[in-house]
């Protein structure tokens, strides 16, 4: 009975790990999607560069994060990927004030970075808290 108990928190660890993957990538899919819709300037490219960068960075970051060899090495790469969802944040901000046309999806983006961020300070706070306790 034990053992199945710890084979079903298993898997919903690997689910978890799972989802994040693709909401990571559906972000980077859907901040490419936005930026292909906005028209074309040096303030939109700048910007937009920037934000393709660190949002396509979220999702690599965290796949990369899942590979990690220690939670020391896992704790590193998420703090990158905190440091990218942040990034990506700011620009967001700052596409929505050039372009409030377009608020409405740029506001859904920065809801789902923000989502994202919360639940990688969460992990990153656990995994601090088990490290200090080992």
């Amino acid at each position: 009975m034990q053992l199945w108990y710890i084979q079903k928190i298993r898997k919903a660890i690997l689910m978890d790990k799972d989802i994040l993957k693709m909401r990571t990538k559906a972000f980077s899919i859907a901040i490419g999607k936005l930026i292909v819709a906005l028209p074309f300037n040096i303030l939109n490219k700048n910007y937009s560069n920037q934000l393709v960068r660190c949002s396509s960075s979220v999702g690599a970051n965290y796949r990369a994060a899942c590979r990690a060899k220690s939670k020391a090495d896992f704790i590193n790469k998420l703090k990158i990927v905190e440091e990218e969802l942040d990034e990506s944040m700011f620009f967001l901000e700052l596409l929505v004030e050039f372009n409030p046309d377009k608020k409405e999806p740029i506001s859904q983006l920065w809801r789902e970075a923000n989502e994202l961020l919360s639940i990688i300070v969460a992990s990153l706070t656990t995994l601090r808290k088990s490290l200090a306790q080992s």
